[in-house]
């Protein structure tokens, strides 16, 4: 274990087809969401079992009140190497500067087209300049390794992969598509919708004139390749080629549950220690213990299954809300 995802809230200000397509939602409780103090807290127990990347995300992460304040906190930590947050970039522009003086390293923004009609049909919102907004604050304010995740779905927005990538080229941003993954809240997934890595592969060389594949030995969920021109972009192929063996990631709920898998039907409750005064060497046999027995294998599992239906069913996911994708940090 060297990654951790915390998510600082389950809330979110889009409403994405392929995260949270349905109308209603349950929310966790208010009372049981980490303070950022309890957030540091656990922080100390993950870097102490070894973790060195800490990377914050949602729901929207942009909603959590004050939120420079926990990047302080986590950046003055020196078992920290990079710190990192994924954001849709809609309220990015009022964040940016003062997330880089915070100490933030790097941030991860969430856009899946570039047509305006079509972002507002994908997330629900009217917010596509907020976003372009977000993305050159972001690049004034002197952020470097920028990311643009793109989540490619057949009969959405295959089309722009070109698109994307040319934008990635003006903001110095790397372009990473993702393949559409029936996780969590993805109510309307399908196997018809997916567009594997090969096709996409396909699509970029055959209008750059060919693609390179970086070998690089890594942890990272993106493969990493190279264009003509020396212009890099990745694929996370979750759905076609999972990465289970490499993969090195754990996630943090709002609430203090601690995932092993992003597909993991249950975690482990580390609220109700932390708030019974569990210490910090407590905190860190816990966690070593946990993690020790990980035997997680969900993508590569959910490949072998019938996938002509979603994995988690709409009646499941109205019962708990740790199910979702929005609330374990995607």
């Amino acid at each position: 274990m060297r990654s951790l995802r915390i998510s600082v809230t389950d809330r979110c200000n889009l409403r994405c087809q392929y995260c949270m397509p349905e109308p209603e939602y349950i929310w966790l409780p208010r009372e049981n969401i980490l303070t950022f103090e309890e957030i540091a807290a656990l922080t100390d127990g993950f870097t102490d079992e070894g973790v060195t990347r800490i990377r914050i995300t949602g729901g929207e992460p942009l909603l959590r009140r004050d939120l420079p304040v926990l990047v302080a906190s986590l950046a003055s930590r020196s078992a920290i190497e990079d710190l990192a947050l994924t954001t849709n970039g809609v309220l990015l522009k009022a964040y940016a500067s003062a997330l880089r003086r915070a100490g933030l390293h790097r941030i991860t923004i969430s856009l899946d087209t570039l047509k305006r009609e079509r972002f507002r049909a994908l997330t629900g919102s009217s917010d596509f300049d907020a976003v372009l907004a977000g993305i050159h604050a972001a690049v004034d304010a002197g952020f470097t390794g920028l990311k643009l995740d793109s989540v490619v779905i057949r009969g959405t927005n295959e089309d722009e992969l070109i698109d994307l990538l040319e934008l990635g080229r003006t903001v110095n941003a790397e372009v990473r598509f993702i393949e559409y993954m029936d996780v969590g809240g993805a109510t309307r997934w399908s196997p018809a919708a997916v567009v594997p890595r090969a096709e996409i592969l396909e699509t970029i060389g055959r209008h750059y004139g060919g693609v390179i594949p970086l070998d690089e030995r890594s942890s990272a969920p993106a493969e990493r390749f190279l264009l003509p021109d020396g212009t890099t972009f990745g694929i996370i192929a979750s759905t076609t080629a999972p990465f289970c063996a490499t993969c090195d990631r754990a996630r943090l709920t709002a609430d203090g549950i601690w995932l092993l898998c992003l597909y993991a039907s249950a975690g482990t409750d580390l609220r109700r220690p932390l708030r019974a005064g569990v210490t910090r060497q407590e905190l860190r046999q816990l966690i070593h213990a946990v993690w020790a027995l990980r035997a997680d294998r969900g993508a590569e599992e959910r490949l072998g299954m019938d996938r002509q239906t979603t994995l988690v069913p709409l009646r499941a996911l109205k019962k708990d809300a740790h199910l979702e994708m929005h609330t374990r940090g995607g």
